[in-house]
């Protein structure tokens, strides 16, 4: 019989480097928090048409790498749907926006999510097709400035505050306006134009997105089709003033924040609902695939899917960039990772388990880690578990039972000391258990 494997494209995240994830996840709701984010939590799932309408029938995503199934009736009076597993979070998070009235509130909606996304790509280093986003949206009525240029500066900021908090430096953020959707077909317009004598030299999917949505050509990463796209008019010559003031703005604020930043013309994101501001947070220890993160403003998106109109910005960063890195700039080792025990419990003989168990119980009740061993284990065996997965060993005999007095030995040290129980929490707190 053949073994079972994880799916292609997917895997298992395991200890120690699950207690890096946490870290990030920890460290990004902090900062959420402290911005006055709430958590949302939508569907894995959706109606196939919310990422059609939203994300755009042309964008690769909605084309080539959606999951996507018939949900067939099971009885009469049911219809049959289109699902998709949702290979992204705006829309959803949208749509739940619209689906609750959240902007009958009159407030702005300040909302992030941690969760998988799904779609069918070529799997690759720190791409996956079950992967794991970390993302927030800033939406709302116009009435409750939704629209203003501080909401996508503040956005902006508090990415950098994240990144530094994460410990990620040597980040870069790219900025880019693609103006209202009255610019944008001014734009491609104009790109189609440029495109006609060139296009039959550009790749397959060039050619077919020069005809449906030259826009999209800018997101192609072939190396044979990047000195064409050097060459195509910009899309700020695109900008009408409105669109132009609104991104002077943005700048201005980050400047007064001290948020560094660098302008590049050719970034317009892959998915249709983007309006003026887009950006991205590169880093060069990814590679050629750089973005550790990206987003924009979308102040069409509730309108397409049939909600009020609701200005909004968001982004999205992929929780496997994020871990490589950091572990690139925590040298890549998995003992970097590891995240021992306080103390294992060592119990002499298997009549001592019960006590043991009492022991672990009061210690960790103390805020402490530890790790229990087992009564039945040679001494030897278990000093050798613990040196594996502990900073220090409590040994639980008889003697230390009855006087409450307890051996603890510290690996780091190597020294061996008794410690009343009463006082073995705080001992073992101390960073070299002394």
């Amino acid at each position: 019989m053949a073994t079972l494997k994880a799916v292609r494209g997917t895997r298992d995240l395991l200890p120690p480097e699950t207690a890096l994830w946490n870290r990030i996840e920890a460290t990004a709701r902090a900062v959420f928090a402290r911005y006055n984010f709430g958590e949302i939590r939508t569907p894995v799932f959706e109606d196939t048409a919310l990422f059609a309408r939203g994300v755009g029938e042309e964008t690769d995503i909605v084309s080539k790498e959606m999951y996507t199934w018939e949900d067939r009736a099971r009885a009469q009076s049911e219809k049959t749907q289109m699902l998709t597993l949702r290979p992204e979070n705006t829309a959803g998070v949208v749509r739940a926006y619209i689906e609750h009235q959240l902007g009958e509130t009159g407030q702005l909606q300040k909302l992030y999510y941690i969760g998988p996304q799904f779609r069918r790509e070529r799997p690759q280093k720190g791409r996956y097709r079950q992967f794991s986003q970390i993302g927030a949206e800033v939406l709302g009525p116009p009435s409750a400035g939704s629209e203003s240029p501080v909401r996508d500066a503040e956005v902006l900021e508090m990415l950098a505050t994240l990144l530094d908090e994460l410990g990620i430096t040597g980040w870069t953020l790219e900025l880019n306006s693609v103006g209202s959707a009255a610019d944008r077909a001014r734009y491609n317009e104009t790109l189609r134009a440029a495109l006609e004598p060139v296009v039959g030299q550009m790749c397959v999917d060039c050619q077919r997105r020069a005809v449906t949505n030259p826009l999209r050509v800018l997101d192609c990463k072939v190396p044979a089709d990047q000195p064409i796209i050097e060459k195509l008019p910009v899309i700020a010559d695109s900008l009408d003033e409105a669109s132009k003031a609104h991104f002077a703005t943005v700048l201005a604020a980050l400047d007064a924040s001290g948020v560094l930043y660098t302008r590049n013309h050719r970034l317009v994101r892959g998915l249709d609902y983007y309006t003026r501001t887009t950006f991205e947070f590169t880093h060069g220890g990814l590679g050629a695939q750089n973005a550790l993160l990206g987003g924009g403003r979308y102040d069409g998106l509730s309108e397409a899917i049939g909600g009020p109109r609701a200005p909004g910005i968001g982004f999205a960063m992929g929780e496997d960039r994020l871990v490589l890195t950091l572990q690139a700039l925590e040298s890549g080792e998995k003992a970097a990772l590891t995240q021992a025990a306080d103390a294992f419990i060592a119990p002499l003989g298997e009549n001592l388990n019960p006590a043991a168990l009492a022991l672990a119980r009061e210690l960790r009740a103390a805020g402490l880690r530890i790790e229990l061993g087992e009564g039945g284990f040679r001494l030897k065996k278990s000093f050798e578990a613990a040196d594996k997965t502990a900073r220090a060993i409590v040994i639980l005999g008889e003697d230390e039972l009855q006087s409450g007095i307890l051996t603890v030995k510290t690996f780091s040290t190597g020294i061996q000391t008794k410690v009343p129980r009463t006082e073995l929490a705080e001992f073992l707190k101390e960073p070299a258990g002394a």
